[in-house]
């Protein structure tokens, strides 16, 4: 069933604007939603009760974080993965990927279910295909760092499979989206496959035409298997079955939408970051909510965020 609705049932969170919003979770023991501006170099935090929000500036782009179950966060800068015992706490170096700083830096990641934290990059002149995804494993007290994927424009869309044994990466800029199987006792992807591909961007596409269905950004799984998918400048996020069928498709209040993630005391509250980075004045004319969060309830649960073990 496709419902190509028009929008009015999201919400917007707070009534602040960022350039480009990523990285959303809920943190189930704050009731906290969680995100980051990757150029304006923030952190933030809402309390979605009192809509209220908190800004913590950042040394350089933070591409993703990730709670911890300890307490505090894991946050990927642009020159290193670090540790934040504390919201505005100290930044305790964990380690670095390898990559040029230059022209390369952390994008979308999160944990899997046994505390590994997952790193993706973007080539930011999109010209040589170096964008990477790494795990970061911690729980040794040494920080152990593997390859896993690579060959990319931009990481993005990293999601498991309700079971685990399904991981799931899109390379934005390519319109697709990767999946392997997945074994998390030995951390291991194997039986690649494409999952999703999608058309491409036409030449000389404007923001005023529908015929552009957007590309893969960030993603999130339901407790079904579901795979919810921003469609960055598509105006719409989209859900597929584990199969890969398209069960629903919500229009945004956004040209750009850029991740969803499940939340709420009961996992049925679908929050959206967006960006209005680098939109031209007529889409933020027609758009002005871009770089706002929004919310709406769902039928089916999301999973609930993994945390970050040291």
């Amino acid at each position: 069933m496709t419902d190509a609705d028009s929008g009015q049932t999201w919400q917007r969170l707070v009534d602040v604007h960022y350039e480009l919003g990523e990285s959303p979770f809920w943190h189930p023991q704050e009731s906290m939603l969680y995100w980051v501006d990757i150029p304006g170099k923030k952190i933030l935090r809402a309390n979605v009760y009192m809509v209220t929000a908190q800004v913590w500036d950042m040394p350089s782009e933070p591409g993703c974080i990730a709670p911890a179950q300890t307490g505090g966060l894991v946050i990927a800068l642009r020159h290193g993965v670090f540790r934040a015992r504390e919201w505005g706490g100290a930044l305790e170096p964990i380690t670095t990927l390898p990559y040029d700083t230059a022209s390369v830096r952390t994008n979308d990641g999160k944990c899997d279910a046994l505390g590994r934290f997952w790193v993706g990059t973007i080539d930011e002149p999109k010209a040589g295909n170096r964008a990477e995804l790494f795990s970061v494993d911690c729980r040794s007290g040494v920080p152990v760092v593997e390859r896993k994927a690579g060959d990319a424009l931009t990481a993005n869309g990293l999601a498991w499979s309700p079971q685990g044994t399904t991981l799931y990466w899109a390379d934005t800029p390519n319109h697709i989206v990767h999946a392997w199987d997945y074994d998390a006792d030995t951390n291991a992807l194997s039986a690649h496959r494409i999952h999703l591909r999608f058309d491409p961007k036409p030449a000389g596409w404007t923001f005023e035409e529908r015929s552009y269905l957007g590309r893969p950004d960030g993603a999130a799984v339901d407790v079904a298997g579901n795979y919810w998918v921003a469609m960055f400048e598509g105006r719409r996020v989209c859900c597929f079955a584990p199969d890969g069928t398209l069960l629903r498709e919500i229009a945004t209040p956004a040209q750009c939408p850029t991740m969803p993630c499940f939340g709420g005391e009961d996992l049925r509250t679908l929050y959206l970051t967006t960006a209005r980075h680098g939109r031209s004045a007529p889409e933020l004319a027609a758009f002005p909510d871009s770089g706002a969060v929004f919310f709406m309830r769902v039928d089916i649960p999301g999973l609930p965020v993994s945390m970050f073990f040291d």
